[in-house]
């Protein structure tokens, strides 16, 4: 049973929603959400969208990127 089953909150600074999700603190480099100096970050159902939809614009332009 891991932590987000029991209830933790999420960790984006001023945000006190449940957390659905958890990534870790690398992943969330990029993204833009206020979270701390934590080594996982649990997000809250609106953040987590948040978090996919930045995390799709940066792998589309990272493919852009590569793509020759």
């Amino acid at each position: 049973m891991g932590r987000v089953k029991k209830g933790v909150r999420c960790s984006v600074v001023g945000c006190e929603n449940e957390a659905v999700r958890s990534v870790s603190s690398e992943q969330m480099a990029g993204v833009g959400l206020e979270v701390g100096n934590v080594r996982r970050v649990y997000l809250c159902e609106e953040h987590y969208k948040f978090y996919k939809k930045r995390k799709r614009k940066e792998k589309m332009i990272e493919a852009w990127r590569w793509k020759t």
